[in-house]
């Protein structure tokens, strides 16, 4: 007879897994809930919260009244159980947010990094400053992820290339977590935007969209079936490079005065900030930003109708390019111009597509309130935070 030790550790692993999943789900909850919603007899419920209780992981947290008989106890997550730290990384700040395993917010901070360059000493510093302010220690930190501009190696974690910084590089990510003394991850700022648009967002439970963030440089999140694709060396949506008739590749312009090379040339030169404020001016809106240009565009009415089809036209032609290879249906248009666009510009965008090519995607803007590149920095350390829990 063949032995199965650990079968009965493993149901209770399970059980345990189910009912904290459910908890931070949709609790709190009775007992009898938990017993109900999981399908675990009512002495099995029992013994899993008693489990759980035991570890620190959940606690009654009111009752609930009934028909007859005493009230019954609700139970929920000990939302101290666990904390993680999300941060936004850029050239002229960092934010960082420190969140319990319930996903609420207990500290957000912003520094700059004046004189210091090494990315090491400013996340620690970030984090040093967030945790002080949150009054939670470093080392109860379960989940960190950091999020920057540029691109990421899938295989080592670290960032193999971003204009704006240059001296993130290779060996960053293990620097950090030497120093930190814990597991931290990095990843592309709008592929953090994209998974905080899939779970509060426009594109809340859908599983194949786009997310185009306009603003001082152009980026493409992509999921699939519900998963972020980075594609084999993490370049997959560098949509900046896209090569675009009628406008110079960017390896043809890398001399010319006044522009950066990394920001010109390609679909990039069409529809960066920079881009639309110079397109804005010509059409009269004299804006400091992008974002003040479109949004006079969108409250003139009449008369900012021919810079808003300009700009749609622009950028249908990178969609159009992404949606007849991936088909996605949905296109999420996020930063600066995006946003300040809404559904003026996403209507327009939406025709200029249908115009040119056989698929009309549906498009919207981006729901997700705050700093999205925090709030999808801090979603992913959840998932691996609660993940370490739940298998503990």
């Amino acid at each position: 007879m063949v032995r199965r030790p650990g079968v009965p550790r493993l149901l209770r692993e399970i059980n345990d897994r189910a009912a904290l999943e459910l908890l931070l789900t949709s609790g709190p909850l009775t007992r009898g809930q938990i017993g109900e919603l999981t399908g675990l007899s009512k002495v099995t419920a029992s013994q899993t919260l008693a489990r759980l209780e035991r570890r620190g992981l959940v606690q009654v947290v009111g009752e609930q009244a009934g028909n007859r008989g005493p009230n019954a106890a609700l139970y929920g997550i000990v939302p101290s159980c666990a904390y993680v730290a999300g941060l936004d990384v850029g050239p002229e700040r960092i934010t960082a947010a420190i969140a319990d395993v319930n996903g609420d917010l207990a500290a957000e901070v912003t520094i700059t990094p004046d004189e210091e360059e090494d990315p090491v000493r400013l996340v620690h510093k970030a984090i040093a400053k967030a945790c002080r302010s949150a009054k939670v220690a470093m080392s109860r930190l379960r989940g960190i992820v950091v999020g920057a501009p540029g691109v990421v190696d899938p295989g080592t974690g670290d960032v193999r290339f971003s204009f704006d910084l240059p001296h993130w590089h290779e060996g960053v990510q293990q620097s950090l977590a030497k120093d930190l003394r814990r597991d931290v991850t990095i990843e592309n700022d709008v592929n953090l935007v994209a998974l905080a648009e899939r779970a509060t967002g426009a594109a809340r439970d859908v599983d194949d969209f786009v997310l185009l963030w306009i603003g001082r440089g152009i980026g493409l999140a992509i999921v699939l079936g519900g998963r972020l694709h980075r594609g084999t060396s993490g370049y997959a949506g560098e949509i900046g490079y896209l090569p675009v008739p009628g406008v110079p590749l960017a390896e043809d312009i890398k001399a010319t005065p006044g522009r950066l090379p990394s920001l010109a040339g390609g679909f990039q030169s069409l529809v960066s900030a920079e881009a639309v404020t110079e397109l804005a001016h010509e059409h009269g809106f004299t804006g400091a930003t992008a974002a003040e240009c479109v949004t006079a565009a969108v409250a003139a009415g009449e008369r900012g109708e021919r810079l808003l089809d300009e700009i749609a036209s622009r950028l249908a032609l990178g969609v159009a390019s992404v949606c007849v290879v991936l088909d996605p249906g949905l296109v999420v248009l996020s930063g600066e111009v995006g946003l300040a666009g809404g559904t003026s510009l996403t209507t327009r965008v939406e025709e200029a597509v249908a115009r040119i090519c056989p698929i009309r995607p549906r498009v919207v803007t981006s729901t997700v309130e705050g700093n999205p590149v925090l709030r999808g920095a801090v979603l992913a350390a959840l998932e691996q935070a609660r993940e370490e829990i739940f298998s503990l």
